[in-house]
């Protein structure tokens, strides 16, 4: 259960605040005094506090040092009269996270405190990978045995503790904010916060207010000085979420500040130098933006330090048995259920979906099966009409023929695309790779997947899920020297 700290003098703040917050599953700690707000932070470890910027004889700004020393993550919100917003302003250049005006306003105090706790468990959260040990049933896991998932995680050990801004491509639901969390927790910033944006959630001017912040009365409704992310996670790091549907005027700024490493304020004349870590996720194609001149290429190249290219489920279906058994045992402890297993025709829909929601949405669909399922087995009655009548899958996934390049071909592709300095060579040099290689493999084994899998080194379900990934299908044998399908 999340946890809030409040400290504040005025017995009616406390009393309103617990109110506000009851019977949304969030424990409501309270305290009248700097002494108790601080014993109870330390014996409580709560995920985010409310600070009144006037404690009686103590400041408010004394306390939050004293916090931050405890846990330089703790993420502070500060409650101020008027008189005092200066100080806030004064604390938010420090690391805290937001300020409210009293008299508080309800809505507004939910929705601060709702998006502190949401940040406060991408910080605390782990996110597991391979390479850092065993995983934990209460850990989000990147889950996956498979070697495209495997590669991934290779690519995060190597990029954690590097200080390169790091790009994170992928369609919804593939996991982009766990990837960045891991990232994030197994860096040399870990004990320093991180902010967490969704470009595509704010408007193009308040999401620049956000970012950079502004100066009182740099337009209307300004009326006070904000301090901007990128401002006040000074040290940390920032997940630019949905960064491809970024509007051109912010990415020209945020192009800036990666260039200078300053930033300036809205209606402001002073730069402030930063020191932040970037980490953009996006599921937009961002070559196609960018040639249809809604995306900076500049930009592109200043965020993609490094880039991690997360696949969709249907090309890494060799996963499916191992998320699908990791979300029942979770679920299992999360709803006090007992189911132990999945039944095999159960299983064998889940690996023929398409899942168009990704990951994402195979854990919706074991979350509700599991809610409505009776007997210690998960059976097909169980799953969603949609997926119990699913009709495409592997035997309709593919129609593009396995043609026969040659070494010579991926030896020029990969010279012109480093000649001409084009991005992600990598990954389009692999893919050819994999496609003259399996195209060989099976006309050397006259189109016998077991065969052929077996001289690869690879299991058939690897193979297969290789093939289609590809859109590869075999149809016939091919004799040397042939193109077209195989079979």
């Amino acid at each position: 259960m999340d946890k809030l700290l409040v400290i504040d003098d005025e017995p009616g703040i406390l009393y309103s605040i617990g109110q506000c917050f009851e019977g949304d599953g969030i424990e409501v700690l309270t305290a009248s005094n700097a002494d108790d707000g601080l014993r109870l932070a330390g014996e409580q470890s709560p995920n985010v506090i409310l600070l009144d910027i006037r404690l009686g004889a103590h400041s408010g700004l004394d306390v939050f040092t004293a916090l931050r020393k405890l846990n330089p993550r703790l993420l502070v919100v500060f409650i101020t009269g008027h008189g005092s917003a200066e100080i806030a302003i004064e604390a938010m250049e420090r690391g805290a996270f937001d300020y409210l005006v009293k008299p508080l306003d309800l809505p507004q105090l939910r929705q601060t405190v709702t998006k502190a706790l949401s940040i406060s468990r991408l910080m605390r959260t782990p996110a597991i990978v391979e390479e850092f040990g065993e995983s934990k049933i209460r850990a989000d896991r990147l889950v996956g045995s498979g070697p495209l998932m495997q590669a991934v995680c290779k690519q995060i050990g190597r990029v954690a503790q590097q200080e390169v801004n790091v790009l994170i491509l992928g369609e919804s639901g593939t996991g982009k904010e766990l990837v960045a969390r891991a990232i994030y927790q197994h860096s040399l910033r870990k004990n320093a916060q991180l902010m967490a944006i969704n470009c595509a959630a704010i408007p193009e001017t308040l999401l620049e207010s956000e970012l950079f912040g502004h100066e009182r009365g740099a337009f209307t409704g300004a009326d006070r000085r904000r301090i901007g992310k990128f401002e006040q996670c000074n040290g940390g790091t920032i997940l630019l979420d949905e960064i491809g549907d970024m509007a051109p005027g912010t990415q020209a700024k945020i192009l800036r500040l990666l260039q200078e490493r300053r930033v300036e304020r809205i209606g402001g004349n002073e730069t402030i130098p930063i020191d932040v870590r970037i980490i953009a996720a996006t599921n937009q194609n961002l070559d196609a933006l960018m040639q249809q001149g809604r995306f900076r290429a500049d930009l592109y190249y200043r965020l993609c330090g490094v880039t991690i290219h997360l696949p969709p489920l249907r090309q890494r279906r060799e996963d499916i048995a191992e998320l699908a058994h990791y979300f029942l045992f979770r679920f299992n402890r999360q709803f006090e259920t007992f189911v132990q297993s999945i039944d095999p025709d159960a299983l064998a829909l889940l690996e023929r979906y398409d899942w168009p929601g990704n990951v994402r949405q195979l854990q919706s669909v074991i979350r509700e099966a599991q809610i409505v399922s009776a007997g210690p087995s998960l059976l097909p009655d169980f799953l969603p009409e949609s997926i119990r009548h699913f009709h495409g899958g592997a035997s309709q996934v593919a129609h593009t023929p396995i043609e026969e390049p040659t070494w010579q071909n991926l030896f020029d592709f990969v010279e012109k695309c480093i000649a001409n300095g084009q991005s992600d060579v990598y990954r389009r040099a692999l893919e050819k790779f994999d496609r003259l290689l399996l195209a060989r493999a099976l006309r050397q084994c006259e189109g016998q997947q077991n065969r052929a899998a077996e001289l690869l080194g690879l299991s058939r379900v690897t193979l297969r899920a290789k093939l289609r990934a590809l859109n590869m299908h075999v149809t016939k044998t091919l004799m040397p020297g042939e193109g077209g399908e195989m079979g």
